[in-house]
């Protein structure tokens, strides 16, 4: 339950990153609210999870999800450049929080 929990902060890292983005310095009322609320919920779902994973592994593979999904989101709506080493090095980031997973 822990690691599902820990995905989906991490997939609400990313929804607070690009809302943060998004708030133009918090003058945006609607993406200001989501970049709250994400953060709230996925600094929660981050502190419960740690009650059962080692701390280094929990904050990585959370960062990893986050980060790979924030890039990821911004290549598809054209905000961030695609190439292939952008892409390869996603992969590798994902190939990394697998192997902690894999390891725990």
């Amino acid at each position: 339950m822990s690691w599902i929990l820990l995905v989906l902060s991490g997939v609400l890292e990313s929804v607070w990153a690009t809302a943060l983005g998004r708030s133009e310095g918090f003058t945006r009322p609607v993406p200001t609210v989501v970049f709250g609320v994400a953060l709230l919920l996925s600094m929660a779902g981050l502190a419960v999870a740690m009650r059962d994973l080692p701390i280094g592994t929990a904050y990585a593979v959370w960062v990893g999800i986050g980060a790979v999904l924030t890039v990821a989101y911004a290549m598809v709506t054209g905000t961030e450049t695609v190439s292939v080493l952008k892409i390869v090095f996603l992969v590798g980031i994902v190939g990394c929080v697998v192997g902690l997973k894999a390891l725990h």
